[in-house]
């Protein structure tokens, strides 16, 4: 009892159980409403919304959040034959106060999320639930679409490349989800415009960048954003520990393509393929990181035949560092699949394929060499942001998982989100047994597989987790062998998620996956759709068995595995098969438990099952947590850095986008600024508008403008990159890195801030000019300061950078990256004028 006092989570709980009985009270009053009068309701809180300041909103939500949660759980007794239960009462309001719901599998999570979403969509200023992946996406969108109908709110959804709204008279044939049949194809702005929008991470994120890289306010997306700079209204993150958490090491890039020459890469190809490991090189697996040698260097020094490789050809030993780590710590089918002639990335928290993400800085083109298929043009960065500074963004922002309590610090740090454990509906009654732990990979996999085929045999339903696709392969062998039939779910054959999961509580069942079984779907006993008959015989057996092959890094993925056995107070089980020759175990915690099966003479074929071996396991995971943990808070702290730069330019590329939509209330401010760097006044304008009239001369402006931004804004990208490789150095000099970085990182912002405004203010006075005077001096300004601001030719990209470039100097020691000098140009003097169209000599300018 003294326990439950101190218990800060049961305390929480606690304090909501007033809401909880004034929902409770309403239920009678509001099933006597008819439909018309429940969409009445929806209508007058609305009403009433619209008329009140932001904080009177807020309190006004706190106000009828119970009338509204009644509502929904009304909407969805209607539409759904679903009564939402108390704990999920008790989850939405979490939800509405900007926190983690903790609810285990089979809870409802997709149901709960209803209940805020419809509150806080009263304000007409949309909220967004974020989805993992496009499947989970238009999938609760459409089953969730009946709900919001009956109470008169609208449902968007953005995927890749396509965006729908639920329409309950559409039907199309897009989807083989039955759900997902009332989804009809709209442009982004319409989906977003929805009260609710259902969307995937990286969409989210990448359109939250592309509204900041459009030619005029029409073309952008987002169009729902608070206030006049993009702050985000509210946000569910649905399995929030994946997003917020895992995928948070690798930032969202769009990048342009550039020309290089690819026979480079083959070249550099050619060389590893030459070098001995542990003499040449090294490799730091842990930091997924590869190196040359002083003999190494030497030695690719004679294959090319150059005396000092640092001063003659630096990019070169760029490649090949690149080259290295493809070659080394870049497994195929685990870190990616070659596919239809291309490198495709392997996600690896889910094992599902991303097909828009390229690894960045090199490695791409090195994976694309060593695999022999088509070389791709390098790319240039153009935007980028972390998911950490994304995310908050939001007003306020919230998320629900399965588990997420053993990241509650990281969590409350980096995005001031508590977590509330939310209790199951009813108690959970599978038995998950200690680790087996073998001696080698070959016996472990061969004690998996008798321990399948007993189960197979029984009849009892199998689903086994593997971490990658070569271990799913691996497996299927091992199966395939023994005759077993089974179906196989990886990243080579993702699109049939959802019905090889469908059926995988059927009796018999055998079902091998990577990470992506572990979220999102839930697995019926007796199959989907299934009979009463079989589910009380899949019971009597024992309920789905979870089989782990390996551990993850991350104690929360195998909690996920676990979790989709013994859901809704079902009976299920689950085993973990271990061998100390598992990346986890041989990297970080193996010896230990190594040294303890020597002791005991343990045979390869004995198993060793104990406490003290699960808590070694714990403490190698909470050693790789940790670990990843530090990396993330680098990600998050170097971001920061650029997040100020970054938001300063979009407010200012969104206020020149205002002003040439014809805002005038931004005139004051642009003469202001421009004139602080040139000569541009009131009078000026006042001519340039006469002469040509004001909707021509505000659009004029933009077009000036808006590519001086841009350009000058990818250049920073590039400047600041190239620093935030090599300020690691200087910590060798006793000084603080981070310190160091943001004090040369506002340097350089502060030189970019005045050389947008005067160069903005030159290619005006320009324009101007050329209006009054033919002189060749004006005509040679003009041309100059054209070509200093060009935009860039090239096809656009997204993706993902390569996680590694973020890491502390001493972790990862990549070469700091130069602008390679193309071929074929005049060379500059040092006296003569840059080249960029600054004005300033070469050596005071890119020459210095």
């Amino acid at each position: 009892m003294f326990g439950k006092l101190l218990d800060s989570n049961e305390r929480q709980i606690k304090k909501l159980a007033p809401l909880l009985q004034q929902i409770n009270l309403l239920e009678d009053e509001y099933s006597q409403l008819t439909d018309e009068k429940l969409k009445l309701k929806t209508m007058a809180w609305k009403e009433a919304l619209r008329k009140l300041t932001v904080e009177e909103q807020d309190k006004y939500l706190e106000e009828i959040l119970p009338q509204a949660y009644a509502l929904v759980r009304e909407a969805t007794k209607r539409t759904q034959n679903i009564r939402l239960h108390d704990v999920q009462m008790i989850s939405g309001i979490a939800l509405h106060q900007g926190k983690i719901s903790e609810q285990k599998t089979g809870e409802g999570k997709t149901n709960t999320a209803t209940l805020p979403l419809y509150l806080n969509s009263l304000t007409g200023k949309g909220v967004h639930l974020v989805t993992p992946n496009d499947y989970l996406a238009r999938h609760g969108a459409g089953w969730m679409g009946p709900v919001y109908e009956l109470l008169g709110v609208s449902v968007g959804c953005i995927m890749q490349e396509k965006a729908f709204f639920y329409d309950a008279l559409f039907k199309g044939q897009a989807f083989q989800d039955e759900y997902a049949i009332h989804l009809k194809e709209v442009s982004r702005a319409e989906a977003y415009k929805a009260d609710i929008t259902y969307g995937t991470n990286h969409e989210f994120g990448f359109d939250y960048l592309r509204d900041n890289m459009v030619a005029s306010l029409e073309e952008m997306a987002q169009t729902n954003a608070v206030g006049d700079w993009g702050i985000h209204n509210f946000a569910i993150v649905d399995e929030v520990d994946s997003i917020l958490i895992d995928v948070a090491r690798t930032p969202l890039i769009i990048s342009a393509a550039y020309a290089q020459p690819t026979e480079r890469y083959h070249q550099a190809a050619s060389i590893v393929r030459q070098l001995i490991r542990d003499t040449d090189y090294e490799i730091e697996e842990k930091y997924k990181n590869a190196y040359l040698t002083d003999l190494g260097i030497r030695r690719v020094e004679k294959m090319l035949g150059v005396s000092h490789l640092y001063e003659e050809d630096f990019e070169m030993v760029h490649l090949i560092e690149q080259t290295l780590r493809a070659h080394t710590v870049y497994e195929k089918d685990k870190d990616y699949v070659v596919k239809e002639g291309r490198i495709v990335v392997v996600d690896q928290f889910t094992g599902r394929l991303l097909p828009s993400n390229r690894y960045s800085q090199g490695v791409h083109q090195a994976l694309e060499a060593k695999e022999g298929v088509a070389i791709q043009e390098e790319s240039r960065t153009m935007a980028e942001i972390s998911y950490q500074n994304y995310f908050r963004m939001y007003k306020k922002l919230s998320g629900m998982t399965g588990t997420a309590v053993t990241e509650a610090e990281e969590f409350y740090k980096i995005y001031k989100l508590e977590v509330l454990v939310v209790p199951t509906d009813k108690s959970i009654i599978r038995r998950d047994h200690n680790d087996l732990v073998y001696k080698t990979e070959a016996a472990k996999y061969q004690a998996a597989a008798d321990d399948i085929e007993e189960k197979f045999k029984a009849g009892q339903p199998v689903l086994v987790g593997t971490t990658s696709v070569e271990k799913s392969q691996l497996l299927h062998d091992f199966l395939k062998h023994r005759r077993i039939p089974h179906e196989i779910l990886n990243a080579k054959n993702h699109e049939k998620e959802a019905l090889i999961i469908a059926q995988a509580g059927r009796k018999h069942a055998v079902t091998v996956s990577t990470n992506m079984a572990g979220r999102g779907v839930d697995i019926k006993l007796g199959g989907d759709p299934g009979s009463e008959k079989e589910r009380q015989e899949v019971i009597a057996l024992g309920g789905l068995h979870v089989v782990g092959t390996e551990r993850h890094e991350s104690r929360r993925i195998d909690n996920q595995l676990r979790g989709r056995s013994g859901r809704q107070g079902e009976p299920g089980s689950s085993r973990f098969f271990v061998s100390l020759q598992d990346d986890l175990m041989r990297i970080f915690g193996g010896a230990q438990v190594e040294g303890l099966m020597n002791r005991f003479g343990l045979d390869e074929n004995i198993p060793l099952e104990s406490g003290l071996v699960s808590k070694a396991i714990e403490n190698a995971q909470k050693k790789v947590e940790g670990f990843n943990f530090d990396r993330r808070k680098q990600v998050v702290e170097m971001d920061d850095v650029i997040n100020v730069h970054r938001d300063v330019i979009y407010k200012l590329r969104r206020r020149v986008l205002d002003l040439a939509d014809g805002n005038l209330e931004m005139k004051d401010w642009f003469i202001e600024k421009i004139g602080q760097y040139s000569d541009f006044s009131d009078k000026d304008w006042a001519r340039y508008e006469q002469k040509f009239g004001q909707e021509v001369w505000l659009s004029g402006l933009g077009r000036i403008s808006l590519p001086v931004i841009d350009i000058l804004w990818m250049d920073h990208l590039v400047i600041m990159d190239q620093l935030r490789e090599g300020i690691g150095l200087r910590g060798y000099a006793q000084r603080d890195p981070m310190v160091e970085y943001k004090k040369e990182g506002h340097e350089r912002f502060e030189a970019l801030v005045a050389k947008v405004y005067s160069s903005i203010a030159e290619r005006l006075t320009a324009a101007l000019e050329v209006e009054t005077s033919q002189s060749p001096k004006v005509k040679e300004r003009i041309s100059k300061s054209a070509r200093g601001v060009r935009y860039q030719q090239g096809e656009l990209e997204s993706g993902v950078a390569d996680e590694t470039r973020y890491a502390k100097d001493g972790q990862v020691g990549e070469a700091i990256q130069v602008e390679k000098v193309v071929a074929g140009q005049d060379k500059v003097g040092r006296n003569d004028p840059c080249p960029c169209g600054s004005g300033k000599k070469y050596k005071k300018c890119h020459g210095s």
